[in-house]
């Protein structure tokens, strides 16, 4: 497969779903004619391209890692390969790169340079959750993580509760897997009981996956089990979606 010279941004998968339930084959046939990567994470990179083509030689590729410990000044000279003409691909830990991720640093540098960016098609939790949750998908945001700090999260819970009847529009954010119960028993006791409270789990997991979406006051009580598992939540406290 020939390609041009650009930022390919190439989306990982989100379960251990077989790769070819969530992305394209084209995207297969991409990643087989790139040999400059900026990856979080050179280990799970490198599965990932395995499980894409076994035929795939790894050892003959570079690998850059773009992650909290990278010093910004170093951003720059991951993108000589693609200055001198040959394609980059950049790839997050799961998901999309560039969306609540370190890789939209080189994407806006690759931009300002007028260096072509090619964005592929692939999952993203933030866009699937919304899709089934039955919220408001004309206008949401998403913030990432919470404060950690019980009385500031549940400030940061509140304010979004009130932004969401405010502005009509669906609040996203997500936690550390292994804090997921205390997410959400945290929003049950925080939220007003008529506001919509989702949580979406394991997405495109065949097996696990769970997506429940009800109010507020209906979560009170139901037993359940998010822990260790990827998770995120919304909360929609606008009017009803209308066409």
């Amino acid at each position: 497969m020939e390609i041009i010279t650009a930022l390919y941004l190439i989306p990982v998968g989100i379960s251990d779903a077989p790769l070819s339930d969530t992305l394209p084959s084209a995207n297969v046939g991409i990643v087989r004619n790139i040999r400059h990567y900026i990856v979080e994470n050179v280990r799970t990179a490198r599965r990932f391209l395995k499980k894409c083509d076994r035929d795939i030689d790894i050892d003959s590729l570079t690998f850059c890692e773009l992650n909290r410990h990278t010093e910004p000044r170093d951003v720059s000279a991951y993108l000589e390969p693609l200055r001198r003409g040959e394609p980059v691909g950049l790839m997050s830990e799961a998901g999309c790169p560039a969306v609540a991720d370190p890789g939209a640093i080189v994407v806006g540098l690759a931009q300002r340079e007028g260096l072509k960016v090619v964005p592929l098609v692939g999952p993203s939790s933030i866009l699937m959750s919304l899709m089934a949750s039955g919220f408001n998908g004309q206008g949401f945001a998403f913030h990432g993580y919470l404060p950690i700090e019980a009385a500031a999260r549940a400030k940061a819970i509140k304010d979004l509760e009130a932004e969401s009847a405010r502005k009509n529009m669906t609040q996203i954010f997500i936690e550390a897997p292994y804090r997921n119960n205390k997410m959400l028993a945290t929003l049950v006791s925080t939220l007003r009981g008529d506001t919509m409270l989702c949580v979406a789990c394991d997405l495109t997991d065949p097996e696990h996956e769970s997506v429940v979406s009800r109010p507020t006051s209906r979560w009170r009580g139901v037993k359940t089990d998010y822990d260790k598992r990827p998770a995120i939540f919304l909360i929609y406290s606008g009017s009803t979606v209308t066409l």
